[in-house]
C-alpha cells in the first residue's frame, strides 16, 4: 500500500553511522570499501570532500549535530559522559515546533539516557558502555536501552550482544557470533522502517537513524567480515611525526590509542572495521526502499553523515578524537528535492551545518543562536561565499588538540607541551610531512598561530593571553562557562 504525502513540507532522513572515515566509501575512491548503496545516494544528490567533524567524539559532535553551534558554545570540547543535555533549541525541537512527527531510532548518547531532545519519540540502542555505566549506578540496563530486551524476545532471557566478548573501544575482531536478523545495525534499520509504517501520513516527517557502526566491536555479518580479511590493502601512512604520541603507547592493551599491532590483528580490525561498513550500506538501502515503496522518496530529502572518523593505524594511532584526517574527515552526503544529481563539492562544511541544512530543506527558519549555516544552496549548486576556515578541538590524553585548516593546509597545536604541525592537505592528504619546522613555511606557521590566539582568545582555559600560545595548561573535557553563539566563520 503507498501512503502519500498530504502536506506541502518535505520530510527528512538523517543517517548518521559512527566513527566512519570520510575516505572510507567507495565513490571517494577507497581502494578496498565497498559501498555501493551509499555510492549510488551520492551520485543522486551531492557529496562534500571536505567535510569534518569539528570535536570528532561521540558526545560533543552530537551535540553540534542537534544544536548547529560549535564545541565552545554548547560547552562540550572533549568527551564526557554524565554532563545533562539541557539543550533548549535542536533540531528535533525546531521540527516538532513546525508539526513535523519526528523519531529518533539507535545511538544518541544523550543524558539522562531517555532524554528526547525535542524527538517525540526515541527507540535506543544503547553501546556497551553505557549499559555497563548504568549497571554501576544501580540502573536497570532495560531503561537505557531497548535493543536489549528485543534481542532476548527472539533469542531467551540471558541473550545479549556482548557475550562474544569484544569490547567497545578495542581493535580485536571476529565475525558476529548470532544470527544476523538480529545484529544492532539490523535492529536499528527494522525500527526505522517500522517507524515508516506507523506513521502519520498527514504530517511530514522527520525520522533520525543512528548506527553505532562501525564503531567497535568489530563483529560485523560473517560474510561482511570474510569479504575485507585478505584484501590488499595498502599500508596505513605513517607520518615523520609519528613519535609526538609515543608516551600513551600501551603495548599490551587492544584499547590504547597509539602503538604498533602484529600484521595479522590490523588485517582483522580492518576487516572487522569495513565489514561493518559494507553491512550498514545494504541497512541502509533496506531502509530506503522501503521510503521508495511507501512513494514519498521524490518528497524526501536523505542527509548521510558520521559523528567522527577512526584512524586506525593511521601514523601509529587507533580510535578518534585526534585533529588528523583519519580522524576529523567525515563523509556527508545530501540528496533531495532541488539537489542535481552527481554533485562534488570541496567547500569546508562539518557537523554544526547540518541543522540549518534540514530546517533550510524544510522551508523552516533558522534560530538565532545556530552558527552553523545552511549547505543546501551549495548542493543546489548556486554561488555564494562560504566560510575560509574551520576550527577544531578536543580535550583528549591530558592536553588539548586545537586545529585549523582552510582545506588546503592545516595547522595543529598540542597544548601539552606547545608542539605545532603544519600540513599541506593538496600535496600530503594523509598527513605524513609535518612541515611545521621548515623555514620557508615560517610565515604559513604564523599565520594559523595568529588565528588560533584570536579564537582562543577569552576562554576559560587561559590557552592565550591575546599575544601567544600557553601550553601547560589544565584541560577539561567540558566548559564550565560555554561561550554565546557566534558568528565566526
Amino acid at each position: 500500500m503507498v501512503i502519500r504525502l498530504t502536506t506541502n513540507r518535505p520530510n527528512l532522513v538523517l543517517l548518521m553511522v559512527d566513527q566512519w572515515r570520510g575516505d572510507s566509501l567507495g565513490v571517494a575512491g577507497h581502494p578496498v570499501v565497498r559501498t555501493p548503496y551509499l555510492d549510488a545516494l551520492a551520485a543522486s544528490g551531492s557529496r562534500f570532500t571536505r567535510a569534518y567533524s569539528a570535536a570528532p567524539t561521540c558526545t560533543p559532535a552530537r551535540a553540534s549535530l542537534l544544536t548547529g553551534q560549535r564545541p565552545a558554545t554548547h560547552g562540550r570540547v572533549g568527551y564526557q559522559d554524565h554532563v545533562p543535555w539541557t539543550y533548549p533549541v535542536t533540531l528535533a525541537s525546531e521540527l516538532t515546533r513546525h508539526g513535523y512527527q519526528t523519531q529518533a531510532v539507535g545511538k544518541m548518547h544523550f543524558f539522562p539516557e531517555r532524554s528526547q531532545l525535542g524527538f517525540q519519540n526515541v527507540i535506543l540502542h544503547s553501546p556497551l558502555g553505557i549499559i555497563r555505566s548504568a549497571r554501576r549506578r544501580g540502573i536497570d540496563p532495560d531503561l537505557v536501552d531497548d535493543y536489549l530486551p528485543w534481542l532476548r524476545q527472539r533469542l531467551g532471557r540471558d541473550a545479549t550482544f556482548h557475550d562474544h566478548g569484544l569490547d567497545s573501544n578495542s581493535w580485536v575482531a571476529r565475525p558476529w557470533d548470532k544470527p544476523e536478523s538480529v545484529h544492532p545495525t539490523n535492529f536499528v534499520a527494522e525500527q526505522a522502517i517500522d517507524f515508516l509504517r506507523r506513521r502519520d501520513p498527514t504530517k511530514p516527517f522527520f525520522l533520525f537513524a543512528s548506527f553505532n557502526a562501525p564503531h567497535p566491536p568489530y563483529d560485523p555479518p560473517a560474510w561482511a567480515f570474510d569479504q575485507y580479511r585478505d584484501a590488499a590493502a595498502p599500508k596505513p601512512p605513517v607520518g615523520d611525526w609519528a613519535d609526538a604520541f609515543a608516551s600513551v603507547a600501551a603495548p599490551h592493551d587492544s584499547r590504547s590509542f597509539h602503538g604498533r599491532i602484529a600484521p595479522d590483528d590490523l588485517r582483522r580490525a580492518r576487516a572487522g572495521y569495513w565489514g561493518h561498513m559494507s553491512h550498514v550500506d545494504q541497512q541502509l538501502n533496506r531502509l530506503l526502499e522501503e521510503v521508495v515503496h511507501y512513494g514519498v522518496r521524490d518528497d524526501t530529502y536523505v542527509c548521510f553523515v558520521s559523528d567522527h572518523g577512526e584512524m586506525l593505524g593511521d601514523h601509529l594511532l587507533f580510535r578518534k578524537g585526534f585533529p588528523y584526517e583519519g580522524s576529523a574527515r567525515i563523509p556527508m552526503l545530501l540528496s533531495g528535492p532541488g539537489v542535481p544529481a552527481g554533485g562534488v563539492h570541496d567547500h569546508l562544511v562539518e557537523l554544526r551545518d547540518v541543522m540549518p541544512t534540514l530546517l533550510d530543506c524544510a522551508g523552516l527558519p533558522i534560530p538565532d543562536r545556530v552558527e552553523g549555516r545552511s549547505f543546501l544552496p551549495l548542493a543546489r549548486g548556486e554561488k555564494i561565499t562560504w566560510r575560509p576556515r574551520l576550527h577544531g578541538e578536543h580535550a583528549m590524553l591530558g592536553q588539548s588538540f586545537q586545529w585549523f585548516t582552510d582545506g588546503r593546509e592545516k595547522y595543529v597545536w598540542l597544548s601539552g607541551d606547545g608542539r605545532e604541525q603544519l600540513f599541506d592537505l593538496v600535496a600530503d592528504p594523509e598527513e605524513r610531512c609535518d612541515l611545521a619546522g621548515r623555514a620557508d613555511r615560517a610565515d604559513r606557521l604564523a599565520y594559523w598561530r595568529a588565528q588560533l590566539i584570536t579564537e582562543l582568545a577569552g576562554r576559560e582555559e587561559g590557552f592565550t593571553d591575546g599575544h601567544r600560545l600557553i601550553p601547560g595548561r589544565p584541560v577539561r573535557a567540558t566548559l564550565s562557562s560555554p561561550a554565546a553563539p557566534s558568528d565566526r566563520p
